[in-house]
């Protein structure tokens, strides 16, 4: 028995898919979270996680290139089309309920919830479950979601077409 490398069942027969870019082995109710990757038999007894370099000769790395010329080809997910709470969420919460004239706790009353929810969602401490969000668009007429990520590749900033931690990071200090 193997274990599942998404939620740590124990599964007799592990698929591979592809989730978020990584390979992982998993059990049959996580392989939905991703796309299958099918398997190449090489012929050796390498595996995954093989470091020999001498194994595979002119196949490896026939296969490399097929390997990577598929990954400029991203498959679609079902994270694709997942909606995704604006980052300003916060500000669009408060901004909406006080041009409504209402307080934290009259919201809360109408909504149903509790005032220390909608204290923590316009701090930004939390992130509003799909049916607060949907009780907060209806009676706020706000949208807190915009469409998936488009996921296209990025092209960094370096001469070589590779990322830097500076095509990355933003310092604070400037």
């Amino acid at each position: 028995m193997v274990q599942c490398e998404m939620c740590g069942a124990e599964t007799s027969s592990p698929t591979t898919v592809e989730i978020e870019g990584a390979e992982l082995d998993v059990c049959d109710d996580c392989a939905d979270f991703g796309t299958e990757v099918e398997q190449q038999s090489t012929g050796s007894a390498s595996t995954k996680y093989s470091t020999d370099s001498s194994s595979g000769g002119s196949d490896g790395s026939s296969s490399a290139d097929g390997a990577s010329g598929s990954s400029n080809t991203r498959r679609h997910d079902m994270f694709d089309d997942m909606e995704e709470v604006v980052q300003d969420y916060d500000e669009r919460i408060r901004n909406a309920r006080e041009a409504a004239g209402l307080s934290q706790d009259e919201l809360a009353k109408e909504l149903n919830e509790k005032a220390s929810l909608i204290r923590k969602l316009e701090r930004a401490a939390s992130l509003p479950s799909d049916s607060v969000q949907g009780k907060l668009e209806r009676k706020l007429d706000i949208t807190l979601t915009e469409g998936g990520v488009d996921d296209t590749e990025w092209e960094g900033g370096a001469s070589t077409g590779e990322y830097t931690l500076g095509d990355v990071v933003q310092r604070k200090d400037s």
